[in-house]
């Protein structure tokens, strides 16, 4: 047992009230761990903001939540009738509904951003790759969390686009019909699956959502910051073992932070008030009609942050498989051959991958199309095991780096928007180009990123004063 600390009877009010908190939880020791004593880069740009955006949203998203489910009923039958209750009748209604359908998608752009940084620093690299990991386990608890959300207002959107993303498991050998069957509790979606859905909406991914963040704030916070140069500002410290390259996160970027914050919110606002439905991007159209079981929309789609899956999840095709095969052979072949192993090893590496192409043929293209539109977000995973360069930061490696990480940005928007479209052979063959760069970008990145000659590192990050 720790022993308490004593402080002077005479000592303000204030100062007696925070001993007696220390002396029971520590609090003090918190603040500075995790802010007066935790030192950070110096030389963070606006791209650092996106960490905190996303605590901010999400913040709002459980707050503004809170109060909608005061209001709505999550039954079949009057659940669209008491989304338009909180909209028309409910006073400052419509402002919490906007607010949690806007900060949705925000959601998912700063939390892109956020990725994107990450991925063009090496803030992946070691010895962040916990970090990382917790990361995309909060990537993929949004997504989860977005996808049950969207079915909420039952409209027509929401109604026909669980009714596709649900038969999709349907598609998984075996077990494919029983485990739609349990997602969607009953043989259509429905009632059940609208409860369902709302449990896990409101209660369950929130509480793994939280939990997962907790977790990702302390292994960053263990291991420390990255930053633009991708240097440890921990090799060196001055005299009293702080970094000499480092200033204390409270007050130096909480003041930096408030900056991106506010300017964040200015945008946030006026989206909410001047155009909350973001041209149909944010709030589709057919969302306002009630759902209509007999009644199937000429085009469904996904709300904008799914689409590039979606795209990907449609470009796997008949045909497209033979390309898929050709990639898995040559992929075995280049492997067994220049791989420094036995002839046992590689006879098996060619098995394994005849193996692989006789399941590819014999399984429905359907349900490969589910595996690569998972895979595409599984695969960042792996992402810190990936990528074998010498230096971290995108400042230091081969200028055409920067090119490649360009094209797999503007790849990643292109399979976005045609995730929106209807479908048609010229989308198609683009969508099949594009899944084929996305995962040639990452699968292919233990080879390209030995490529090239890397810029000298230097021993101190770079920073100039404003």
């Amino acid at each position: 047992m720790a022993e308490f600390k004593e402080i002077s009877p005479n000592a303000p009010m204030a100062e007696k009230a925070l001993n007696w908190v220390d002396n029971r939880f520590p609090l003090s020791k918190l603040y500075k761990e995790h802010l007066s004593e935790y030192y950070a880069p110096k030389n963070f740009n606006f791209l650092y903001f996106f960490g905190v955006l996303s605590m901010l949203v999400l913040v709002i998203q459980i707050v503004t939540g809170i109060f909608l489910t005061m209001h709505y009923k999550p039954d079949a039958a009057t659940a669209f009738a008491s989304v338009e209750y909180i909209m028309r009748d409910v006073p400052w209604g419509w402002l919490i509904r906007y607010m949690h359908s806007t900060g949705a998608s925000a959601f998912f752009v700063v939390v892109y951003m956020h990725m994107f940084r990450g991925l063009i620093y090496g803030s992946y690299r070691k010895p962040r790759e916990l970090v990382w990991l917790f990361g995309c386990a909060i990537f993929l608890a949004l997504m989860g969390e977005a996808f049950m959300g969207y079915l909420l207002p039952w409209g027509q959107m929401s109604y026909w686009g669980a009714q596709v993303i649900v038969n999709l498991f349907a598609a998984i050998p075996f077990i494919g019909p029983d485990l739609a069957l349990l997602i969607r509790g009953d043989y259509v979606v429905g009632d059940a699956t609208l409860n369902r859905f709302f449990a896990f909406h409101v209660i369950a991914v929130p509480l793994v959502l939280l939990g997962l963040v907790v977790a990702h704030i302390i292994a960053l916070h263990e291991v420390g910051s990255n930053n633009p140069d991708g240097i440890e500002i921990k090799a060196t410290k001055d005299a009293n073992g702080k970094p000499l390259d480092g200033i204390p996160f409270h007050p130096y970027y909480t003041v930096h932070d408030i900056m991106g914050v506010t300017g964040f919110l200015l945008v946030f606002s006026a989206i909410i008030f001047f155009a909350p439905e973001f041209g149909g991007y944010f709030l589709e159209y057919n969302n306002f009609i009630p759902a209509d079981p007999l009644k199937t929309p000429l085009h469904i789609a996904p709300v904008w942050y799914f689409t590039p899956y979606y795209s990907m999840l449609r470009a796997i095709t008949s045909e497209m498989m033979y390309a898929l095969i050709v990639c898995v052979i040559a992929a075995a072949y280049l492997g067994a051959s220049r791989a420094a192993i036995s002839n046992f090893f590689k006879i098996l590496v060619v098995a394994g991958a005849l193996v692989m192409v006789g399941l590819m043929l014999a399984i429905d293209a359907k349900f490969w199309g589910v595996m690569v539109m998972g895979g595409a977000v599984i695969i960042l995973f792996f992402l810190p095991w990936l990528d074998h360069c010498e230096v971290k930061s995108i400042r230091f490696k081969p200028t055409w780096h920067s090119y490649l990480y360009a094209a797999f940005v503007i790849n990643f928007i292109v399979l976005g928007y045609l995730g929106i479209k209807p479908p048609s052979q010229i989308n198609e063959r683009i969508s099949q180009v594009g899944t084929l760069f996305y995962f040639g970008f990452f699968l292919l990145m233990p080879w390209w990123t030995r490529l090239g000659k890397t810029k000298p590192l230097p021993t101190r990050v770079n920073f100039v004063a404003h």
